[in-house]
């Protein structure tokens, strides 16, 4: 038996506290029947898994959340907002607790029979002064210098989700497959062995000339065994290969967490803060994906805390002064995460009132950091000083204002991983603040390309498409320095020629085979390769700092053999296409509204995302039907691409509650399933569809040309 009985109740623990915290600031903003039927079932399982576990605390206070969303089964209102307030102390009280169950540093766990005491004290008054507190820059009268206050717990970054086990136990599988044919080849071989025995024999043995002959042939034929046998074996050894290496990216990946872990404590401040100061405010936390060392999601979490209440305090105005100033009631903070080559850029966004850069300059003098009366700073100069931290326009101290140490934790996280960050603000439109950070480590899918006996890898999100080249085009090609592709004339970059500055391509063989057309910052260029040799998961390391690399290189990732494989930086591939063509720009390709796949099936999302980014769509995924429409509900799309058969929600379901939404009604759906019946296809039509793609009978430029039919740029 175990000797910790509360191992596997922790894991499901935390997971549901997860779902349970994101659930109820959902419901804040979006109220309705489903969300808290969710809740609901949340709360139930944690309930009854506490009470196996002896867990009565915990039991107690997923009873009372239950107690507080019962009323609401049948409501699509809003709930009070005493109630959301109650939801969010139960939340933080379980989670208090299932933080105690945790083992402690010499490895002792808690008893099962009850919960340790939580230590964190209830949460108080957000109006009240606390000396904890800190956040800064903004817009009013000076502050006078307080003392610094004690360092935010940054927030620890969330576990790797169950979804990538699952990833990669599938990857295992797959790879263990592959030794099928291996298996069988056994007998096949040992087939030849016997067949060249028998072949020996007969040599051995006088002949006559009919022998001979019969001989002759037999070795024809076991030649042309051995043969086609060895083609077959290294087809299946070098497909385990690929599969070893996907199967290594995606434990590597393991050790990674998505951006989005952050996203709900972020969510929380911005709430809290709104609660606090009278504000109407919704979170919007974008590029959650992008996974990357926990280190360093941890740092800027920390200053993103600040930096996100700042906005709320500083930025967006009240309901009043909005609505005066011709703006939505609700105002917005978004929180962006975004890969540039080796380093995550997080931003974060508000549409509020902007910096009062008159105020700034008053309160810098005020410190003695401008001369009153001297040379105007220009708006840069200003905000710089914001940055240096002391710098508060907030005329008392709060929990989240006046101390003026907000942009100083910025500050501090940038210059401790050597990073950078800005502030861009715009009078009565909003603020951007701009975090850059450098990746140790950052896990991609990657497109593994082969020219002049190197192999290099490009983030798969920076492939437009893939040309195979005529000689003759290719040829053009490396003479012209230019690819006419999809009505555009764009640069071409032999891989070979970048990768190794002054080297020439040889074109007696025609030039490269295939070109890759890599996509970053709005703009397109065509690299050569010779070949294509499938697709990876992998974990990018950046370049040691003693070993100089051309340009184009991001960093390294490492093979089954643990060789490093360079990995391009699509910013990096146009910046020396455009130094090696003279620097022309290609047209600014059109803008296409995104695309939301709706499928159960993770294999399925991935191939429908990999052909719609290919052909240069931005796509969103949903794994339900209920996930999907919170998020068409969140966002604008051109087209729905739905699975039928999914839990919950079918597909016809999904188009046609989304045809019954007035705001959703005008968005294209297509069908995309198993079923081939003419019933379903006429079912299909009755809710909506636009169209109806059979699974077995999948054609990619069909599918296609229907998105290029109904998703117009």
């Amino acid at each position: 038996m175990s000797q910790d009985p509360l191992r596997y109740f922790r894991v499901e623990a935390r997971e549901l506290v997860d779902q349970i915290s994101a659930g109820v600031l959902d419901l804040d903003q979006r109220p309705g029947t489903e969300l808290v039927a969710r809740l609901l079932r949340f709360a139930h399982t944690l309930k009854g898994a506490a009470r196996v576990v002896r867990q009565q605390e915990i039991a107690d206070r997923a009873h009372a959340f239950e107690e507080v969303l019962v009323p609401h089964r049948s409501d699509d209102g809003p709930l009070p907002a005493a109630e959301m307030r109650e939801l969010l102390r139960l939340n933080d009280e379980i989670e208090r607790y299932v933080a105690a169950l945790e083992p402690t540093a010499d490895g002792a766990v808690p008893p099962a029979d009850r919960a340790p005491p939580a230590t964190a004290p209830a949460k108080e008054d957000p109006r009240a002064p606390e000396p904890a507190a800190a956040v800064p820059a903004a817009p009013e009268p000076p502050a006078a210098p307080e003392p610094p206050a004690a360092p935010v717990e940054p927030v620890p970054a969330a576990r790797t989700a169950t979804a990538d086990v699952d990833d990669l136990l599938d990857a295992v599988g797959e790879a263990h497959a592959r030794f099928a044919p291996l298996r069988t080849g056994y007998a096949a071989f040992d087939k030849l062995h016997r067949a060249a025995e028998a072949l020996a024999d007969q040599l051995r043995a006088g002949r006559s000339a009919e022998q001979t002959a019969t001989t002759r042939a037999a070795a024809v034929r076991l030649a042309a065994d051995l043969g086609a046998f060895g083609r077959q074996l290294t087809d299946t050894v070098e497909q385990v290969e690929r599969e070893l290496d996907e199967v290594r990216g995606r434990a590597e990946r393991l050790r990674l967490v998505a951006a989005s872990s952050i996203f709900t404590a972020l969510r929380r401040a911005v709430r809290d803060a709104a609660e606090a100061y009278d504000r109407r405010v919704r979170f919007d936390g974008r590029g959650g994906d992008l996974r990357m060392d926990p280190h360093v999601l941890t740092l800027a979490s920390g200053a993103l805390l600040h930096i996100v209440r700042n906005a709320v305090v500083h930025g967006v105005e009240p309901e009043a002064d909005r609505l005066a100033a011709g703006k939505p009631a609700e105002g917005t903070v978004t929180v962006t995460v975004e890969r540039r080559g080796s380093y995550a850029a997080f931003l974060c966004t508000d549409d509020g009132r902007g910096f009062d850069l008159a105020a700034v300059r008053r309160t810098a003098e005020a410190r003695g950091l401008l001369v009153p009366g001297g040379t105007e700073p220009g708006e840069q100069a200003l905000l710089d000083l914001v940055l240096r931290g002391g710098i508060s326009t907030s005329p008392t101290v709060t929990e989240v204002a006046g101390r003026g140490i907000g942009m100083d934790v910025a500050r501090d996280v940038a210059d401790q991983l050597c990073g950078d960050v800005r502030i861009r603000t715009n009078t009565g439109l909003g603020t951007t603040v701009e975090l850059v950070l450098p990746l140790a480590l950052l896990s991609l899918h990657g497109l593994i390309m082969e020219a002049a006996g190197s192999v290099a890898t490009v983030p798969l999100d920076s492939v437009r498409t893939c040309v195979r080249l005529h000689p003759e085009q290719a040829t053009t090609a490396v003479v012209t320095g230019k690819l006419a592709h999809d009505g555009e004339a764009l640069p071409f970059l032999p891989l070979a020629r970048a990768l190794y500055a002054g080297t020439t391509v040889d074109q007696e063989e025609g030039g490269p085979g295939v070109a890759v057309v890599v996509t970053a910052d709005g703009r397109s260029v065509a690299v050569g390769v010779d070949r294509l040799a499938g697709t990876s998961t992998l974990v990018v390391r950046p370049l040691p700092e003693l070993a100089p690399a051309a340009p184009v290189i991001g960093g390294v990732s490492m093979d089954l053999d643990g060789n490093p494989r360079l990995v391009l930086d699509a910013q990096g591939v146009i910046a020396e296409a455009s130094r090696v063509g003279g620097g022309a720009a290609p047209p600014e390709p059109a803008i296409r509204l995104p695309i939301l796949v709706v499928d159960d099936s993770l294999t399925t999302r991935m191939l429908e995302r990999s052909i719609l980014e290919s052909a240069g769509y931005e796509v969103d995924l949903a794994a339900s039907g209920e996930e999907g429409l919170d998020k068409a509900r969140a966002r604008r799309y051109g087209l729905y691409l739905t699975d039928i058969d999914m839990p919950g929600i079918d597909g016809f379901t999904f188009v046609a509650e989304t045809r019954a939404d007035p705001e959703l009604a005008e968005v294209p759906a297509i069908l995309v399933s198993s079923r081939a019946s003419a019933e379903d296809r006429a079912r299909g039509a009755a809710v909506g569809a636009a169209a109806y793609v059979v699974k077995g009978e999948f054609n990619q430029e069909e599918l296609l040309a229907h998105i290029r039919r109904l998703v117009p740029a």
